[in-house]
């Protein structure tokens, strides 16, 4: 029986959106196989089992029923949605519009998540830019003044109101309605924006175990939008206050930041570090010139509908607040894009050329970051595979097989500083 009716009503790219109707008769013979079978496996007091009236079933196991009915006729409607729009899905459908009720068709839309096919024309010829950052003694001088603040010493102050770049100790508590609240502790050092500028100015006019109560007002930029403008009543009390004594540049510093016999050792190895890094950065600055040629070249689209998967998974990943989700999207919709067209430009240029990661080669990277960490391969390939990272790293291997594919048609010229 096969009556069940499938029409495509919007789409993408990537996605696709399916009208289903499903006429009474199959619901009521979806429905009258879950009655026989809930009907043979009861256990109702006063009867037999299997002898139980279906009037008296139906009624017992009504929702059971209604759900077995529901499961059965979406999966078949999808198995033949499927097959009829030839769809390729890269995960399960969605459900969505749902509209079930006694003595009606069945109603609802399925949302699929489909593979994008993409037709590459051009993927080589472009004349790209690679330029190496030159590590002068100002980054060496930035580098080495972050390792003192890491192995700086933080000394109490007696007597004196804090200022910017000491630490202070404090409590905050809210007033409201002239109701002192629970008061929270806090370490922040001042002028580091660890805190809102109000609440700094007012704890820099106290002294060490002194009290105020003030207002203070949140910045109109405030991360969170939901505070953005609002003035606070609030109790401040300063306990503690540090000024940081930074180490002296010496050769100790050097040996004790490291394995360095000399501060000049320790210099030198820092700017290795940058060079080896301002490298890195010009490699990735060509990918991303020959990514962007690769899009303007084929018309690479951005489907919305990955966009929106994308700006999903990202805003869930830093648990962005559903009143905040719509100013995030906003926000970082061109990222979205970039990073869409990105990968679908790739994933076209791996199918065509074949480029998916082989398992040896994803043995031997795994092998590779194996001996990097001391380890055995076989432990770390099994707390990837736990962690659910294998598909990462092929993922990579794939990508720089992509990139290498890419590179040898095009031309890389190296800019003079």
């Amino acid at each position: 029986m096969t009556d069940i009716t499938i029409q495509k009503t919007d789409g993408d790219l990537a996605s696709t959106s399916l009208k289903v109707t499903v006429p009474v008769a199959r619901l009521e013979a979806a429905e009258t196989k879950a009655v026989a079978f809930y009907a043979k496996r009861a256990r109702l007091p006063g009867f037999r089992p299997g002898k139980a009236p279906v009037a008296v079933v139906r009624k017992r196991f009504e929702d059971s029923i209604r759900q077995a009915v529901l499961e059965e006729v979406v999966r078949e409607s999808w198995e033949q949605a499927r097959t009829a729009e030839g769809l390729k899905p890269i995960a399960d459908p969605g459900v969505r519009n749902l509209k079930f009720e006694a003595g009606s068709p069945l109603e609802f839309e399925f949302v699929v998540a489909v593979k994008p096919e993409l037709a590459l024309g051009r993927t080589g010829g472009f004349t790209l830019t690679r330029r190496v950052a030159p590590v002068d003694e100002a980054a060496v001088d930035e580098q080495v003044e972050r390792l003192r603040d890491r192995k700086a010493s933080w000394l109490p102050v007696e007597g004196q109101k804090p200022a910017p770049g000491q630490m202070v100790r404090v409590e905050v508590a809210p007033i409201e309605d002239g109701t002192v609240g629970e008061a929270s502790p806090y370490n922040l050092v001042l002028g580091q924006n660890q805190a809102i500028p109000a609440l700094e100015e007012k704890v820099m006019t106290l002294l060490p175990g002194e009290t105020t109560e003030a207002e203070v007002r949140f910045p109109d930029d405030h991360p969170d939008a939901s505070r953005r403008g609002q003035v606070r009543q609030v109790r401040i009390t300063l306990h503690e206050v540090k000024r940081q004594e930074l180490p002296a540049l010496d050769d100790a510093f050097a040996r004790e930041v490291g394995d360095f016999e000399t501060l000049a050792a320790l210099r030198e190895a820092i700017r290795a570090d940058l060079g080896q890094e301002a490298v890195r950065q010009a490699d990735a600055d060509v990918r991303s010139q020959l990514v962007n040629e690769l899009v303007a070249a084929n018309e690479v689209p951005a489907p919305e509908s990955l966009v929106h998967r994308f700006l999903h998974a990202y805003a869930e990943m830093y648990g962005i607040p559903h009143d905040q989700l719509h100013a995030f999207e906003e926000r970082f919709h061109g990222m979205a894009e970039a990073q869409v067209k990105r990968d679908l430009v790739l994933d076209a240029v791996i199918e065509r050329e074949k480029l998916q990661a082989t398992e040896a080669e994803v043995d031997a990277r795994v092998a590779e970051l194996a001996r990097a960490r001391n380890t055995e391969p076989g432990a770390l390939y099994g707390q990837l595979q736990k962690a659910g990272r294998l598909q990462e790293l092929e993922r990579a291997i794939s990508e720089e097989k992509a990139f290498a594919f890419l590179l040898s048609q095009s031309t890389v010229v190296e800019a003079t500083n």
